[in-house]
């Protein structure tokens, strides 16, 4: 999706400094204003706004999944020109950049913050999802491993409701998935083998169904964990064969694909004792997703921590928060 030349304008002058509350950048700075967003492009003596304009045109021209998803290179643009250590004069926290910087986004659909880290995000206005550079295998920091081990700690107590609920479902919205139905477990006769389905629209508006199934613990196929694992190849099967009722479309669909997800380990044993157990076309359609997964999906894309995750001082100031009468 193209930006308006007019938006594109205003924030190359914020790139180069042309604008209130940001620094000047000459030549040299705005080539290693760049470099700091790891791409290589450099500046030499081309008139300073046309020339970063043509450049930011060209990120935003990058492939992307959808309209709501920006490419990595943008949103690093976007935290270098957040950054606070740039802060000049009266403007100490960049709260007036960050106030310049939104009124241009907004015309486009999005909206920068700073998150609890200080560091500069983006928000896509329409979906509220926030724009990440969602690289699960990345390198983590101190504070990402923090939460990690909070979440780690929590997924360790929680039940099989809590872990769809909690941390799931936030987690597959933000990854872009829409209209997420939980099924629940109060009323296992109406649930077909689905703890939920979901939809997500393809860049060529074609939509894919997709049915969870999760469970809290460990899947294995040794020992008394086999148990666990049969019921779960029944389940998939079920869910696989059993169609939805769409209420946007009026009509019902069969799922396209199903997420095995566990809380704990999903062993090598047990993936392949699943994979032997259903046919070729079947085993096409399903894909794991475990504790690790979950964690490193999580902390990438920067979700908030379920309330029984947080330290016990936030936990008790949220306790009492939520007993105020006002």
């Amino acid at each position: 999706m193209n930006w308006k030349p007019r938006n594109l304008r205003e924030l190359a002058r914020m790139v180069v400094g042309d604008a209130e509350h940001f620094p000047y950048r000459s030549s040299k700075y705005i080539t290693e204003f760049f470099e700091d967003c790891d791409l290589d492009f450099v500046h030499a003596g081309e008139t300073r706004q046309v020339w970063a304009a043509e450049r930011i045109e060209e990120v935003l021209a990058m492939p992307r999944a959808t309209p709501s998803v920006m490419p990595d290179a943008f949103i690093r643009i976007i935290r270098r020109l957040l950054d606070k250590g740039d802060a000049e004069g009266d403007d100490a926290d960049r709260i007036k950049a960050l106030a310049a910087l939104n009124i241009m986004l907004a015309r486009e659909g999005w909206a920068a913050f700073y998150d609890e880290n200080g560091l500069g995000q983006l928000r896509h206005i329409a979906t509220n999802t926030i724009a990440q550079t969602a690289n699960p295998h990345r390198p983590f920091t101190p504070s990402e491993i923090e939460r990690r081990d909070q979440l780690l700690s929590y997924l360790c107590k929680c039940s099989e409701d809590e872990l769809i609920e909690d941390v799931l479902l936030p987690l597959f919205r933000q990854l872009g998935f829409h209209r997420i139905t939980a099924a629940g477990h109060k009323d296992k006769a109406l649930e077909y083998g689905k703890d939920v389905w979901m939809k997500y629209t393809l860049p060529t508006l074609h939509v894919l169904y997709f049915g969870i199934q999760a469970k809290k613990g460990k899947l294995d196929s040794s020992g008394v964990s086999t148990a666990n694992v049969a019921e779960i190849h029944n389940q998939v099967t079920m869910m696989l064969g059993h169609e939805i009722f769409d209420p946007e479309l009026s009509r019902r669909v069969l799922v396209d694909h199903a997420f095995i997800v566990a809380g704990g380990e999903i062993t090598k044993q047990a993936r392949n004792w699943i994979g032997n157990k259903l046919d070729a076309s079947k085993r096409s359609q399903v894909m794991f997703m475990d504790r690790e997964d979950i964690l490193n999906l999580f902390v990438v894309n920067n979700l908030p921590l379920p309330k029984g995750a947080l330290p016990a001082v936030t936990q008790a100031w949220d306790d009492l928060d939520d007993d105020l009468p006002f």
